[in-house]
């Protein structure tokens, strides 16, 4: 009986097991639908790259459409507002949907980039039955609030024209009172109800928009200012709502609120009133993107290390996404470019990617961390660089002062920084303590400190990851040194964080595993490995039938230690093909930092002698054209005086 106890425990244990193994890939699959701000089972259309356009255009019902980063802490905390507006004004589909796109997909930078998203959230209206491209109208509302968004909405549809306006989108102008009269005491196939308010109420238009996809009823608005009218039904107050039944009969109803929702609800619910079947409606959205955006597998990492690959996947999003989205630079736009271009040019080793590969600022979800991580790290890395490389301080227009890579950094985010409210904290703790940065480490300190106090503000708020809390930083177990107590209370040795800064941000302390250095690497590697390996085949010994190699006669394999020697041997072989792989890893870093060195770097990459001869020539030529020119002109004017001038007599 025991063997069999055994074996049910084992089942059983099995079982667990399985079960745990279902529920954590049940979980799994769950994260990577919930890893994006939006989803199908929000009211929102989830626009993308390869659809949006014809969305967009040429639509049936207009469209808002909320263009928002993942990254982006407001977009993040906006999003439960946004999808309550989406709820609340589902019923109105037919005249005016609501829309999204994460413009930090980056399956969707180049589109964004094509609707001239420079900020996030950015809002944009698109009008109905547009017949050609449009980037929309901008949101100038004076707040985000649900229901100032939701007039805006109703003025948005107001303002198309006969030609343009939805099909589907009932009368929201004001009735005649004629043709509220002509319903007395007639008999009619449906309800018709009358809104009366004030003339900049939204209550009548609200209400006409909810029940626009209703049978067996029709609602219409009236002012306030129609007292006869008013006089005659026995309005006395607004809003209020006065309703015709089908048999002719009408009277005044009480609503013991008068707010829309009771109006609706109740409107909704008369006896006949029935919403139309959905195929009556426009065929709804297919909601495309969350099959494929299942979380990744988490990278390795060491917490006191500075990745390259997130500088490198930082500087693709900056670069190739937000400085790309503004498609004229010029004024001070064009100065902070060159200016940060400057500064970043002395980090040596950085390419510039074509891929986002987060290690270090990898979040548990692609919503978290990443992009704006990886920019502090930037920052951090920049103001500890300047203390080695004086060269950094030398800009038209700094005169050498140790505030130069603030400066610069303060002039990107202001002009550049994707995420408008954030730009806006920064620039205010700017304004309260950068003038009183007066060296170089200052300027360290005083970044670290802004670093904490937005650590600090966001800590607990949405945006932050459960698997990396937000806390000072760094931590006791980063720097022991940095941290002490002064009679119970905590306090910061500055001079041991500014040593620690130092020392974490340097060169030496950047780590190139992941990074596109390692990639390059590992692909010219490649060919050696294989051309040793195949190397390695054919000169390889003559196996015997068992499987053994084939030992020459020589006294030394025949005596006690030939096993011995045959594994000190093995040892040797092994310990010789590590050395040599090191050989050649050491090779192909060298002939990597070679042609590095010998490319002029922009961003650390991308530019080789080649190009470099290309532009040098294209602007001689330039040069030379210019001249030709010149000259030509020159005689063409001397002619002409010649010609048409008379001498003096």
């Amino acid at each position: 009986m025991a063997p069999c106890g055994r074996g049910k425990r084992r089942s059983r244990r099995a079982l667990v097991a399985l079960t745990a193994t279902v529920t954590f890939l049940v979980q799994l699959l769950r994260q990577g639908h919930a890893a994006r701000l939006y989803s199908s089972q929000d009211p929102v259309v989830i626009l993308e790259a390869d659809g949006a356009k014809g969305l967009l255009g040429n639509s049936s019902a207009a469209w808002v459409v909320e263009f928002y980063s993942s990254w982006c802490g407001h977009c993040v905390n906006y999003a439960p507002t946004w999808k309550a507006l989406a709820r609340d004004v589902k019923d109105w589909e037919l005249a005016i949907r609501v829309g999204v796109m994460d413009c930090a997909d980056e399956k969707n930078f180049a589109i964004c980039a094509e609707y001239g998203i420079h900020f996030y959230p950015t809002f944009r209206y698109f009008k109905a039955l547009a017949n050609k491209f449009t980037t929309g109208e901008n949101y100038k509302g004076p707040n985000r609030e649900l229901q100032t968004v939701r007039q805006i909405m109703i003025d948005f549809l107001q303002n198309h024209t006969n030609a343009n306006k939805p099909p589907a989108c009932p009368v929201l102008g004001v009735a005649s009172s004629g043709s509220i009269l002509s319903l007395l005491g007639k008999h009619q196939k449906h309800y018709t109800a009358v809104i009366f308010e004030r003339e900049l109420s939204y209550v009548g238009r609200e209400v006409i928009l909810d029940l626009m996809q209703y049978e067996n009823i029709i609602v219409k608005r009236m002012l306030d200012t129609d007292i006869k009218l008013m006089e005659k039904l026995g309005i006395h107050s607004v809003p209020s709502c006065y309703l015709f039944h089908p048999n002719g009969s009408h009277g005044l109803m009480y609503m013991q609120k008068p707010l829309r929702s009771f109006f609706s609800s109740y409107l909704k619910s008369l006896s006949g009133v029935t919403k139309r079947l959905s195929s009556q409606n426009t065929v709804p959205v297919k909601q495309k993107g969350e099959i494929t955006s299942l979380v990744k597998p988490r990278k390795d990492f060491d917490r006191s290390k500075v990745y390259m690959a997130d500088l490198e996947s930082g500087l693709h999003y900056l670069l190739r996404v937000e400085l790309a989205s503004h498609k004229i630079l010029e004024g001070p736009e064009l100065t902070t470019l060159k200016d940060f271009v400057t500064v970043l040019s002395k980090i040596s080793g950085m390419f510039l990617t074509n891929r986002i590969e987060w290690v270090g600022c990898q979040g548990s979800q692609p919503q978290y961390r990443g992009y704006p991580c990886s920019l502090w790290t930037l920052f951090h890395t920049l103001t500890v660089h300047a203390v080695r490389r004086p060269e950094m301080r030398i800009l038209p227009g700094f005169d050498n002062s140790p505030q130069v890579v603030l400066q610069v950094i303060r002039q990107y985010i202001h002009h550049f920084f994707g995420c408008r409210e954030c730009a806006q904290h920064f620039e205010e703790m700017a304004k309260e303590s950068m003038d009183k940065v007066a060296t170089l480490d200052d300027a360290i300190l005083w970044l670290w400190r802004k670093h904490n106090e937005v650590n600090s503000r966001l800590a607990g708020a949405p945006t932050e990851d459960p698997m990396f809390p937000k806390v000072v930083w760094p931590t006791p177990d980063h720097c022991p040194t940095c941290h002490e107590e002064i009679q119970g209370l905590h306090t910061w040795k500055e001079e041991e964080v500014l040593t620690f800064l130092k020392s974490h941000y340097s060169v030496d302390n950047i780590s190139f595993r992941y990074s596109e250095y390692e990639l390059q690497a590992n692909k010219a590697r490649q060919p050696a490995l294989e051309s040793n390996e195949n190397e390695g085949k054919k000169q390889a010994p003559p196996q015997l039938g068992n499987g053994h190699k084939k030992q020459k006669d020589n006294p030394q394999n025949l005596g006690q230690n030939s096993k011995h020697s045959a594994l000190t041997k093995q040892g040797n072989s092994d310990l010789a093909d590590r050395n040599q792989k090191r050989i050649y890893l050491d090779q192909d870093a060298a002939n990597l930092r070679k042609e590095f060195k010998q490319s002029v770097s922009l961003f650390g990459i991308g530019f080789s002698n080649v190009d470099m001869s290309l532009c040098v020539m294209l602007y001689a030529a330039s040069c030379f054209f210019l001249m030709i020119m010149y000259f030509y002109f020159q005689m063409r004017s001397k002619k002409w005086k010649t010609r048409y001038v008379c001498p003096l007599v």
